[in-house]
C-alpha cells in the first residue's frame, strides 16, 4: 500500500549500514522540503504530543490526500518528510487504512527513535489519520 516515494525510502535504506547515515539521509529528506507557511503555523495545524514544534496542514484535492509541515527539529522534519512520502496522493479512504507502524518498521525507526520522538511520530500518524477519516 506505501507509495512509490516511500519504496524508493526504503530502498535507499538498504544500502545504508550505519543509523548515523540513516539519520543524514532522514535529515536531508527534511531540509530539502519546503518550509511551511508562517501563515500555516497556527493552533489548529499544530500536533500536540511531540517534544518539538510540529504543524501539519493537509490538503484533499481530487479525492487524494497530501499534507504539508514543518518542525523547529531537522529529525522531525525529516519524519515528516518519510510520512508525506507514505500518505501524499494517497485517496483520503485509503488513508486510515495505511499501516504506517508496519511500513515505518521496514525502515527500522522504531529501534533508533527516542520514546520522545517515536510518541511525536505516533501523534502525526494519528493526526492525518483522524484528518482523512473526517474527510472520507
Amino acid at each position: 500500500m506505501a507509495q512509490d516515494a516511500f519504496e524508493d525510502i526504503v530502498a535507499d535504506f538498504e544500502f545504508l549500514d550505519d543509523w548515523e547515515d540513516r539519520y543524514r539521509y532522514v535529515i536531508d529528506h527534511g531540509k530539502a522540503m519546503e518550509p511551511l507557511d508562517d501563515a500555516l503555523k497556527v493552533p489548529a495545524t499544530k500536533v500536540d504530543g511531540c517534544a518539538s514544534q510540529v504543524w501539519l496542514h493537509p490538503r484533499i484535492e481530487g479525492g487524494l490526500f497530501s499534507f504539508e509541515g514543518d518542525s523547529d527539529a531537522m529529525i522531525v522534519r525529516g519524519l515528516i518528510s518519510v510520512l508525506r512520502a507514505l500518505y501524499n496522493g494517497l485517496p483520503v479512504a485509503e488513508v486510515p487504512r495505511v499501516d504506517a507502524p508496519g511500513e515505518l518498521s521496514r525502515l527500522g525507526l522504531n529501534d533508533h527513535l527516542s520514546a520522545q520522538r517515536s510518541n511525536g511520530l505516533r501523534a502525526m500518524i494519528e493526526r492525518i489519520r483522524s484528518v482523512a477519516s473526517e474527510a472520507a
